[in-house]
């Protein structure tokens, strides 16, 4: 299922949308359960309630016409992020790959929707694109044991933009937080692709354009550690619950990795980006 949330800031609705392509129909999915959120997806009851109701052909059309879609999960528990997670981005940043996932956070806060104006931060000299897969959380995640499939803990997956400062995350001192954590800097979706749809995450195209022009052209099969050994690797350390995120790295071609003078983002310039079957995101920058 193709699971997304339309609507106001603050007010979306749920919905699913139903088929593919240019004849693909919103359905209203408010009648059924309240919204799209970590409740719903530990619920296997619920979504298999929508399963039904999307078969029976049972679900009210929502006229799409002007209407924004948002992140496709409310309240995000929280978003965890893996960095340098390809080979390729690893090596364009001079950076040997890693012997275990470099992990770091950012706040639910800076999710916002696929085609929501993304602002550059107020003195930011470079802001930086990446696109990623998200991986969302179905069930509770506790020291998942090697005996123990890590893809059984996944709900569903989602186009992530993990944008970034690099002056802010790697010249200011501190964390990596302050360059990763700034308003808007994490667009998600359209959609929550549930999991039966993604019967290999690793073989996922990965794309992203800056005004037009092909920046980023990968595939999750580059990736340092797989999903699978990500979410094992990270209940380790934390529990992942329902309802949380994670940003699972970015393949080469980022602005950090470019010859001088390095593109960094600036207010005007529209990004787009795409991941197979999971749908595309645009955003416009402008100032904070």
């Amino acid at each position: 299922m193709k699971l997304l949330r339309v609507g106001t800031p603050g007010a979306e609705r749920p919905a699913l949308l139903d088929g593919d392509g240019d004849g693909a129909t919103l359905r209203d999915l408010s009648g059924l359960v309240p919204d799209i959120d970590g409740a719903l997806l530990a619920d296997a009851a619920a979504l298999d309630r929508i399963r039904a109701a999307a078969a029976a052909g049972d679900l009210p059309v929502l006229d799409a016409t002007g209407l924004r879609v948002g992140p496709p999960l409310a309240r995000v528990g929280k978003v965890v992020c893996i960095g340098l997670n390809y080979h390729g981005h690893a090596a364009e940043t001079g950076a040997e790959p890693p012997a275990e996932p470099v992990v770091f956070l950012k706040a639910a806060d800076t999710v916002v929707g696929p085609e929501d104006v993304v602002l550059v931060p107020r003195g930011s000299r470079k802001t930086d694109w990446e696109v990623e897969l998200a991986v969302v959380i179905g069930r509770t995640a506790r020291y998942v044991g090697d005996d123990e499939d890590p893809l059984a803990y996944v709900a569903g997956y989602a186009v992530s933009h993990d944008v970034s400062e690099r002056e802010f995350q790697i010249e200011r001192g501190g964390t990596w937080d302050k360059g990763k954590n700034c308003e808007t800097f994490n667009p998600l979706g359209p959609w929550l692709v549930t999991a039966d749809e993604v019967p290999d995450p690793q073989a996922l195209g990965l794309r992203l354009w800056v005004n037009g022009e092909l920046k980023q052209d990968g595939g999750t099969a580059d990736q340092i550690f797989p999903v699978a050994e990500v979410v094992r690797y990270l209940s380790r350390f934390m529990t992942l619950y329902p309802g949380d995120v994670v940003n699972t790295g970015t393949p080469a071609g980022v602005a950090m990795g470019q010859p001088e003078p390095k593109p960094y983002l600036r207010a005007g310039d529209v990004v787009e980006l795409e991941i197979d079957g999971l749908g595309r995101q645009r955003q416009e920058l402008k100032d904070a």
